[in-house]
């Protein structure tokens, strides 16, 4: 009886063997042939990660910025005498408006205003009228200058006025938004329209107030106490939506050479619009003392053509307003169906390997309890 039990016990050791030769490489091949399929899936995989996000094109090779600034262009210049260049529409106006009436006029007020101060101390000095006169009144004197300042103040109050609505008419259709938050002391901004793009913009500070390794500031980035880690792209020719508000305190978000100064208030969104006319990178500042550092808190935006932009936008990982998305551009094509052939093949090929092993094994599973 012990010698039947122990053939028997060889025997199923044996089959099991066998099992075991059929059924490795069913087992094996899986893993060989992931490992084939894994290099190829993986640089497929970096391939559509860089071409869904490309490189910043605001940006050289080496971080800093492709567009310089311009001396005397969207920045304050030494012993320049005017407002800056203007590049936006109400900038202009405003700019013509201030040195073709403004100016002039307020010229020839204060030199007349001066001749008659020196008439009068000379005409009407003591030693040239020893005996007063006693005239307290005069009709036509007093209209006249009664008359003129209300003239004055008409002509000025109608571009005034005309200024100041166009100043803050509200966006049209299809303008770009951009917000503008204050913080103390540094700006935040986010393109609503474009998914979401938000930037975090700081102060550049000069190569001695920064610890080596540190990226400070050089003249491709802009003047000093105005160049900026992360500046502001918007494009030309567009409309842009400005929206303003503060974390903390008040803040103003103004830029000279677009003629924009808009309060930055907690809790409250204020609103303008203004269109860019030129290419260039424009600076500004806070303009509400906002504690410690408010002149260590500035603005440069760099304006830049529509496919720039769009190129810029697609690189932070947004999209253009109305543009689909990619699965919805280019709907992934459904698999072909395998021929019958090769599914009856793959079909019976595992049987072949792995049913009967299986078979075999519960027969040596059978025999060895008997033991």
């Amino acid at each position: 009886m012990f010698a039947l039990k122990t053939m028997i016990a060889a025997v199923g050791l044996a089959l099991a063997g066998t099992g075991a030769a059929y059924a490795t490489p069913a087992v094996t091949a899986a893993p060989t042939a992931a490992a084939t399929e894994a290099p190829a899936a993986d640089a497929a995989a970096t391939t559509t990660a860089n071409a869904a996000t490309p490189a910043d094109p605001a940006l050289a090779q080496d971080g800093a910025p492709l567009l310089l600034p311009v001396e005397h262009v969207g920045q304050p210049s030494d012993r320049w005498i005017d407002i800056q260049t203007q590049v936006t529409p109400n900038g202009r106006e405003a700019k013509w408006f201030h040195n073709a009436i403004l100016v002039p006029l307020i010229s020839v007020i204060c030199i007349v205003v001066l001749a008659l101060l020196l008439w009068v101390m000379f005409r009407y000095r003591a030693a040239a009228n020893p005996v007063p006169s006693k005239t307290s009144h005069n009709t036509f004197i007093e209209i006249i200058w009664t008359l003129v300042p209300v003239l004055i103040l008409v002509a000025i109050a109608v571009p005034s006025i005309r200024l100041l609505a166009a100043q803050f008419k509200p966006a049209p259709k299809g303008a770009i938004t951009l917000k503008a938050t204050g913080n103390q002391w540094y700006w935040t901004y986010e393109y609503p329209d474009h998914g979401d793009i938000q930037l975090t913009s700081n102060m550049l500070k000069e190569q001695s107030e920064v610890p080596a390794g540190t990226r400070y500031r050089t003249d491709a980035d802009g003047p000093r106490l105005l160049a900026v880690d992360q500046r502001v792209v918007l494009p030309v020719g567009v409309p842009i939506r400005l929206l303003t508000t503060a974390a903390d305190v008040i803040h103003s978000w103004a830029i000279p050479a677009f003629w924009i100064k808009l309060d930055a208030v907690p809790g409250r969104i204020n609103e303008t619009s203004f269109t860019i006319e030129k290419p260039g990178v424009y600076f500004g500042q806070c303009s509400e003392l906002c504690g410690a550092r408010h002149g260590y808190m500035p603005i440069a935006v760099e304006a830049v053509p529509l496919p720039q932009f769009e190129a810029w936008v697609k690189a932070k990982g947004g999209k253009m307003p109305g543009a689909a998305a990619p699965a919805e551009a280019a709907p992934a094509p459904a698999p072909a169906p395998a021929p019958a052939a090769a599914t009856a093949a793959n079909d019976s090929a595992p049987v072949e390997n792995v049913t009967v092993p299986a078979a075999t094994t519960n027969q040596a599973a059978t025999a060895n309890p008997g033991n």
